[in-house]
């Protein structure tokens, strides 16, 4: 099914069981496959780019699973997006507003939110779970069920085998956590003074050595560091602490 004002382009191949939504452009030799494969409206699939491929996942044995993209993507060329898995929940979710760059991946049973970048040949692994605004630059790897947090910055050829915390700035191999992800942040109208609350708890939680997570989070209640931000950062690393392997969503396994 093509919804109205969608364009096709010479050599796209669309599958039996896709269903794509309206004012969508597929250019020419992108490749949608199905069944399960649902893209939403105003999204834009550049040359080469393969959308609903089967998972690599050799447990998998052509069961019906999914593909669901939402609204307003732009997937540059030979970007790959491939269907969920049935150990996993069977869908791969793609949410709204989101960039693609050219080769990234996601792979299946990944849940990707809103208004994210992927740059060039960023590679999601399985399982894993990208939150609102984060970016990703070129040739970034997360290692599967691992977590980019929201307004999280990841480096370049970084290496992500820990989740990466929100609000903050990820980089290196291994990675580590650098800095506040400050300039995210402002353009995206967090006010200056919870910016610097971020900082106070950056200290605190990165960089002064406390012996324990509990202590780190003990000191930041003892100076009153308290803000939206600060808080859904407490709650991150403490479900990070809870998995396995540094990474939150291993207790999905």
């Amino acid at each position: 099914m093509i919804g109205e004002g969608t364009t096709v382009g010479a050599f796209a191949v669309i599958g039996p069981g896709v269903v794509i939504g309206r004012d969508c452009e597929i250019r020419s030799h992108a490749v949608v496959i199905g069944p399960g494969t649902t893209i939403g409206d105003r999204n834009r699939l550049h040359e080469g780019c393969v959308a609903g491929g089967d998972p690599q996942d050799k447990k998998y044995h052509a069961e019906p699973v999914r593909l669901v993209v939402g609204d307003d993507n732009v997937f540059r060329e030979y970007v790959t997006l491939h269907r969920g898995t049935p150990g996993g929940g069977a869908v791969t979710t793609i949410g709204h507003r989101n960039l693609f760059l050219v080769g990234a991946h996601v792979a299946h049973d990944c849940i990707v939110g809103n208004d994210i970048v992927l740059s060039n040949n960023v590679l999601i692994a399985g399982h894993c779970l990208i939150e609102d605004r984060a970016i990703l630059n070129g040739a970034a790897a997360i290692h599967h069920f691992g977590t980019v947090g929201a307004f999280a910055y990841v480096g370049g050829l970084t290496r992500l085998v820990r989740d990466a915390p929100p609000f903050m700035v990820t980089e290196g191999h291994p990675a580590r956590v650098v800095k506040v992800n400050a300039v995210g942040l402002s353009r995206s109208g967090v006010p200056a003074e919870r910016v610097d609350l971020l900082r106070r708890a950056f200290r605190h939680l990165f960089r002064h050595r406390h012996p324990t997570l509990a202590q780190s989070l003990a000191e930041l209640d003892r100076e009153g560091i308290q803000s939206p931000e600060v808080t859904k950062l407490r709650e991150f690393l403490v479900a990070q602490s809870r998995g396995k392997n540094g990474r939150a969503r291993e207790s999905h396994r």
